[in-house]
C-alpha cells in the first residue's frame, strides 16, 4: 500500500478484517472476565461488608479501578462498534473508509474523560495527574484494562481466600472451645480457680476478636507470595489461629487429666491410705524395737524414730474432702504430690526400722557364729576342753545377758573362735566327723 496517514500505511481490507476479528475476540474475552469479576463471590462480599483497615483502603481503590475498567470497556466497545459500522458500509471499502478504519484501529482515536470523570478515587489511565480528556489507542486501552483487571482481581481473590479459610475454621474451633468450657465447668475448672480456666477465657476473647478482625479486614491476614503473577498469589495468615488451637489442645489435655483423676480418685486415695498406714505401722515397730534395743544392748547409739506422718495424713484428708465436693482440679495435683511423698515416707520408715534394729542383728549374727563353732567343736569330740568351755561360757553370758555390750561380746566370740581354731588345727581328724579346718580359724560354715 502506497498511501500513508498519521498512523502509518493505510490498512487494506484483509488487514482491517483480521484486526476486527482479533479485536472482537479480545472484546469477548474482556467482557467475559468483567462479568466474572462482577459476579465473583468475593466482590459481592466486599461490597456488602463493613470493612476496616488495609482492606477498606484497598477496596476503595479497587472499586475505583473497577469503575474505570468498565469506562474503558465501554469506550473500547464503542470504538469497535464504530469500526464495524464503517466496515459494513460497503462490501469493498473505499480508500476513505480504509483510511478512517486505519486511524480508528491503530491511532489514538478513543477520547476519554480525565480521572475525575469516573470517581474521586479512580486512577487515571496513565497513572499520572488527571486531565479533562485524553486520547488513547485501542491497544493502549487493552493493556490498561488488563492491568486494572489484574490488580482488582488480585485484591478480590485474596479477600475471598481469607474469608473462605479462616472464619469457618475459627467457628469450628469456637465450637470445640464451647464444649471444652462446658466440660471444664463440670469438673470444677473455672476462671480464677484454675489456670486452665483462665486460659479458656483468654482463648475465648482472642477467637472472638480474631473473627471480627478477619471479617472486617481480611487482607490483614493475607501473606502474598513474592514473585507470583497469579491473581491472589499467597495464603491466609493462620498464625494467631494456630497458636490458639494449640493452647486449646493443651487445656483439653489438662482437663482429660482431671477427668482421669475423677475416674480413679477413690482407688488412688485407698492406695494412699494403705501406703501411709504401712509407713505408720513400720515406724511404730521401729519405736518398739528401739525400746528393746536400748534395754538389751549397751554402749551403742540407737537413732531416734520420728513420729507418724501427720502432715501427709492431713493432706490425705484434704484430698478426700476435695473428692467429696468434686473439686477435681484441686485433687489432681494433690494426689500426684501425695503419691510421691507417701512412697518416700514408707521407704524412710523401713530405713528407720533397719537402722534401729541393726544392733539386734549384730547380736544375732554373733550368737549364730558362736553356736556354729560350738557345734563344730562338738562334732570333733573336743567340746569338753576346759579352756574352750570357759571361753564359750564367757562369750555366751555376754550375748545372752542384758544389756549386752556388743563390742566386748564380739571380742569374746573372736577369742573363742581363735581358741577353737587352734585346738581343731592340732587335733587329729576323726574319720566321718566334720570337715577340713583352715588355719585362719574360720572353718566351714563360719
Amino acid at each position: 500500500m502506497g498511501d500513508t496517514g498519521p498512523t502509518g500505511p493505510v490498512m487494506d481490507r484483509d488487514e482491517v478484517d483480521r484486526a476486527l476479528a482479533r479485536l472482537g475476540a479480545e472484546h469477548e474475552a474482556i467482557e467475559t472476565s468483567l462479568l466474572a469479576l462482577q459476579d465473583h463471590a468475593g466482590r459481592r462480599l466486599l461490597e456488602g461488608a463493613e470493612l476496616t483497615g488495609v482492606t477498606a483502603e484497598r477496596w476503595a481503590a479497587a472499586e475505583a479501578s473497577i469503575t474505570l475498567l468498565w469506562t474503558c470497556f465501554d469506550a473500547y466497545s464503542g470504538a469497535l462498534r464504530t469500526a464495524r459500522e464503517i466496515r459494513a458500509r460497503r462490501r469493498w471499502s473505499s480508500r476513505e473508509d480504509l483510511a478512517e478504519l486505519t486511524e480508528l484501529l491503530r491511532g489514538e482515536a478513543v477520547t476519554m474523560a480525565g480521572g475525575g470523570a469516573a470517581t474521586a478515587a479512580a486512577p487515571t489511565l496513565d497513572g499520572g495527574p488527571g486531565r479533562l480528556s485524553e486520547r488513547y489507542s485501542l491497544a493502549t486501552l487493552v493493556d490498561r484494562m488488563n492491568q486494572l483487571y489484574a490488580t482488582s482481581l488480585d485484591m478480590v481473590v485474596a479477600a475471598d481466600a481469607v474469608w473462605s479459610a479462616l472464619p469457618a475454621r475459627i467457628d469450628l474451633l469456637a465450637a470445640e472451645l464451647r464444649r471444652t468450657r462446658e466440660l471444664a465447668h463440670s469438673v470444677g475448672v473455672r476462671p480464677g480457680e484454675h489456670p486452665a480456666g483462665d486460659d479458656l477465657e483468654r482463648i475465648t476473647r482472642t477467637l472472638t476478636r480474631l473473627r471480627e478482625q478477619v471479617v472486617s479486614d481480611p487482607l490483614a491476614f493475607w501473606l502474598p507470595v513474592k514473585g507470583s503473577s497469579a491473581p491472589g498469589g499467597g495464603r491466609p495468615d493462620t498464625t494467631v489461629y494456630d497458636r490458639e488451637a494449640r493452647a486449646l489442645e493443651d487445656v483439653r489435655r489438662e482437663i482429660d487429666a482431671v477427668l482421669a483423676v475423677r475416674q480413679d480418685a477413690e482407688q488412688r486415695i485407698v492406695r494412699l491410705r494403705d501406703v501411709l498406714s504401712r509407713a505408720d505401722r513400720t515406724l511404730a515397730e521401729a519405736r518398739t524395737a528401739r525400746g528393746e534395743v536400748l534395754a538389751k544392748i549397751a554402749a551403742t547409739e540407737v537413732p531416734v524414730v520420728s513420729g507418724p506422718p501427720t502432715a501427709l495424713q492431713e493432706q490425705l484428708a484434704a484430698a478426700a474432702e476435695y473428692r467429696r465436693h468434686a473439686q477435681w482440679h484441686r485433687l489432681s495435683p494433690l494426689l500426684e504430690s501425695l503419691e510421691e511423698k507417701a512412697e518416700d515416707e514408707l521407704l524412710r520408715a523401713r530405713e528407720s526400722l533397719t537402722a534401729v534394729t541393726a544392733p539386734l542383728a549384730v547380736r544375732a549374727e554373733l550368737r549364730g557364729r558362736l553356736d556354729a563353732y560350738k557345734a563344730k567343736v562338738a562334732r570333733l569330740g573336743l567340746a569338753e576342753d576346759p579352756e574352750l568351755s570357759e571361753k564359750y561360757e564367757k562369750a555366751r553370758r555376754m550375748l545372752w545377758s542384758a544389756p549386752c555390750d556388743l563390742r566386748v561380746a564380739e571380742q569374746a566370740v573372736l577369742r573363742y573362735q581363735h581358741a577353737a581354731a587352734e585346738l581343731l588345727g592340732s587335733a587329729p581328724r576323726v574319720p566321718g566327723q566334720g570337715g577340713p579346718v583352715d588355719r585362719t580359724g574360720r572353718g566351714p560354715g563360719a
